[in-house]
């Protein structure tokens, strides 16, 4: 059996709309309603990006003109949302993917709000969500399409794979594992620098991206940045297996990089 190197980009958009503190909406209505095409003019802000099964709910203040189109029963409101994946170090280019998802746009009733606001903070965990029906809405967008930008490309996301996939196992660990790892523990970021192509040893090693497969390292050298990806011996699904993965790592690093 072949190791697992990375997640798949199902799980990729799962995973960063999970940590993403928000996004951008851009709306398109009907020709000739609500002044035309407003598709790629106006960004209004999103606070959650909620992905269950074929549908992506979505926290908005109550002043987004979306949400006026909607509950004035206009049908044909299709809308983008832009999603940035950030890092949670300080990188000179943070930004680590870029997701667009795109679909039909329709109003959550509001007696159904809250109840589903507690739905679905029991998977994704978020305080903002304290605020529906307090200055903010959910609407649910029908996703048709979905795109996701990386370093290495861009291209479509097939809708079914990202309804079945899930967030990765430590999706809510990620930033401080990262954070911690950069600030704390130098030693192991030295140890594990070995595992690097020898020509990226001399640049700056940056912890960059973290999962149940493996850990990816930025190298920022002269004006260049080049992302390395380790991938551990077998996937893992508990803290101390996380703990005890990256260890090895260091503890081996004649081992190489994959």
């Amino acid at each position: 059996m072949s190791t697992i190197l990375a997640p798949c980009d199902a799980e990729l958009i799962q995973t960063a709309c999970r940590r993403a503190r928000g996004g951008t909406l851009s709306v398109s209505a009907p020709q000739g309603v609500g002044g035309g095409d407003r598709h790629g003019a106006d960004c209004d802000p999103v606070t959650t990006v909620h992905l269950f099964e074929s549908d992506v709910f979505l926290l908005i203040p109550d002043s987004t003109p979306a949400l006026d189109l909607l509950r004035s029963g206009v049908d044909g409101v299709t809308a983008m949302v832009e999603v940035i994946d950030c890092a949670p170090v300080d990188l000179r280019e943070p930004v680590r993917s870029l997701i667009w998802l795109s679909g039909a746009l329709h109003e959550v009733p509001a007696r159904l709000e809250r109840e589903l606001a507690v739905e679905i903070s029991g998977d994704h965990p978020d305080e903002q969500l304290l605020d529906v029906g307090h200055g903010r809405s959910l609407v649910r967008m029908a996703l048709d399409s979905a795109v996701l930008v990386t370093p290495a490309g861009a291209g479509g996301v097939d809708v079914d794979a990202i309804a079945t996939a899930q967030p990765d196992l430590f999706w809510e660990f990620e930033a401080d594992w990262l954070v911690h790892l950069e600030s704390d523990h130098q030693d192991l970021m030295h140890q594990l620098s070995y595992r690097l192509p020898e020509h990226l040893r001399g640049g700056r090693v940056r912890p960059l991206r973290l999962d149940r497969f493996g850990i990816t390292f930025r190298v920022e050298i002269g004006n260049c940045d080049e992302d390395v990806r380790i991938p551990f011996a077998r996937p893992v699904s508990r803290i101390p297996e996380l703990s005890a993965a990256i260890h090895s790592l260091a503890l081996d690093p004649c081992f190489g990089h994959d």
